[in-house]
C-alpha cells in the first residue's frame, strides 16, 4: 500500500515504520494516525513480521506533536473523536502482540510522546526531547498520555510535564524509566536494528505473551497478575517451539523458533 505520509519498509522479519513530514517536524494530523493504522495493522497481519521499529525521518524530530493547524479549528466534538483516533492507535501499538521499539531521533513531544510512550521499547538520541506541551496552548494530552505517563514515572513527575509543559532530556528520560538506553544520533537506528534483529530470532508466541502479562499484569492485583502468567506460560509449553527451546539448549544449538 503507497503512504503519503509515511515510509515503510519489511526485511528479515522487521518492518520499519518512518513518519515522514520533516517539514512539519513529523507532525501527527489526521492522514497521518490514519496511515500508521493502516501499517501496524498490515504487521500486526503479517505472520513473517517479527517485530516494528519505528521512528521519524530527519535528525530533528521523532514527532514534534500533533498538527496544530488541524487541531485549531477543531469543534469540541472533533477534538472527541480526533482524540479517541489518536487513543485507538496507541492502545493498537501497546496491543499488537509484536516488540514495537520506538527509535526515538530527536523531539517527542504531545502527541509524539504519547507516541513513544505506547511503544513497549524505547531507544533515544542524545538529542531527543520528550514533554506534554499541551498546556501551553490551553489544551490538554489526548492521545493517553496523562494515563500513560502517571504510570511509568509517577503522579508527581506526571503533574511536573503536564501542567509547566517542559520538556525533559534522553538522559533525565532514562533515569525515568522512559527509554532503556540512549545513543548518539549516528548510533540509534543501527542499535535499533541490531535490538530488532536479536528479537526477530525470538519465539513469537512466547514474546507475545510476555506482552501481554507485563502490559496487562502490572494493572492487576498480585494473585491475578500471577494466575494470568501461570496460565500463560502452560500456554507456551503447549507449543513447538518450547520443544525446540529446550531441545536446542539441551543439544547446545541454536534454536529455530516458527511461533507455532
Amino acid at each position: 500500500m503507497a503512504f503519503q505520509n509515511i515510509l515503510t519498509s519489511s526485511s528479515d522479519g522487521i518492518t520499519r515504520i518512518t513518519i515522514n513530514r520533516p517539514d512539519k517536524l513529523n507532525a501527527l494530523n489526521l492522514d497521518t494516525l490514519l496511515e500508521l493504522g493502516q501499517a501496524f495493522e498490515q504487521a500486526a497481519n503479517d505472520e513473517e513480521v517479527r517485530v516494528v521499529i519505528l521512528t521519524g525521518s530527519g535528525e530533528k524530530a521523532f514527532v514534534a506533536g500533533a498538527d496544530i493547524s488541524e487541531i485549531n479549528q477543531l469543534t469540541a466534538i472533533e477534538a472527541k473523536d480526533f482524540s479517541e483516533l489518536g487513543q485507538q492507535l496507541m492502545l493498537q501499538i501497546e496491543n499488537l502482540g509484536k516488540p514495537v521499539i520506538a527509535a526515538v531521533n530527536g523531539f517527542a513531544l504531545g502527541g509524539g510522546c504519547e507516541l513513544a510512550l505506547a511503544c513497549p521499547l524505547r531507544l533515544a538520541s542524545d538529542n531527543a526531547r520528550f514533554g506534554l506541551p499541551e498546556i501551553k496552548l490551553g489544551i490538554m494530552p489526548g492521545f493517553g498520555g496523562t494515563q500513560r505517563l502517571v504510570r511509568m514515572v509517577g503522579r508527581a513527575k506526571t503533574l511536573e510535564m503536564t501542567l509547566t509543559g517542559n520538556p525533559i532530556t534522553a538522559d533525565v528520560a532514562q533515569q525515568l524509566s522512559l527509554v532503556s538506553q540512549v545513543y548518539s544520533q549516528a548510533e540509534l537506528q543501527a542499535q535499533a536494528t541490531k535490538l530488532a534483529e536479536t528479537l526477530a530470532q525470538s519465539a513469537p508466541i512466547a514474546m507475545r505473551h510476555i506482552l501481554h502479562t507485563v502490559q496487562h499484569g502490572s494493572d492487576l492485583p498480585l494473585d491475578a497478575g500471577l494466575n494470568m502468567e501461570s496460565h500463560l506460560f502452560a500456554l507456551c509449553c503447549s507449543t513447538h517451539d518450547m520443544r525446540e527451546g529446550t531441545t536446542a539448549f539441551l543439544e547446545k544449538r541454536p534454536a529455530e523458533f516458527t511461533g507455532s
